[in-house]
């Protein structure tokens, strides 16, 4: 049980002040895990990477703040990129304009068919 507690209670790494170990366009990695999901989740899940594009909108929904690169109609909506932001930078990424090129950095856990998803992301200035 001692050990549990260490797990638990365990320090969290700091997104913000990580390193990305890829810097990669929007477009690029989307046409990447479209492509080869399987190859491309072998590359970048678990990774932090920055992701360089133009912001096409900046969605709120309770206690969360996520950037979107949108990149086409699907057939369920939009698909792109999708980043969900830490706190400190939630309030800058809505103050940018739609169409502004924009680089946020993550942890990008994955693909879901429809859009590449990054977490814990922050704004690079």
């Amino acid at each position: 049980m001692l050990v549990d507690f260490f797990v638990y209670n365990k320090p969290h790494q700091d997104y913000s002040k990580a390193s990305p170990e890829f810097i990669v366009e929007s477009l690029t990695i989307f046409k990447e895990f479209k492509n080869d999901p399987q190859a491309t989740s072998s590359l970048y899940n678990g990774k932090v990477i920055a992701i360089t594009g133009d912001l096409s909108a900046v969605e709120n929904t309770v206690g969360l703040t996520i950037a979107v690169f949108e990149i086409r109609d699907g057939m369920f909506g939009s698909e792109g990129l999708r980043c969900t932001m830490l706190p400190e930078s939630a309030e800058k990424i809505a103050g940018i304009a739609d169409g502004t090129k924009v680089t946020i950095k993550g942890l990008c856990p994955g693909y879901n068919v429809t859009d590449v998803i990054l977490e814990h992301c922050s704004l690079i200035d």
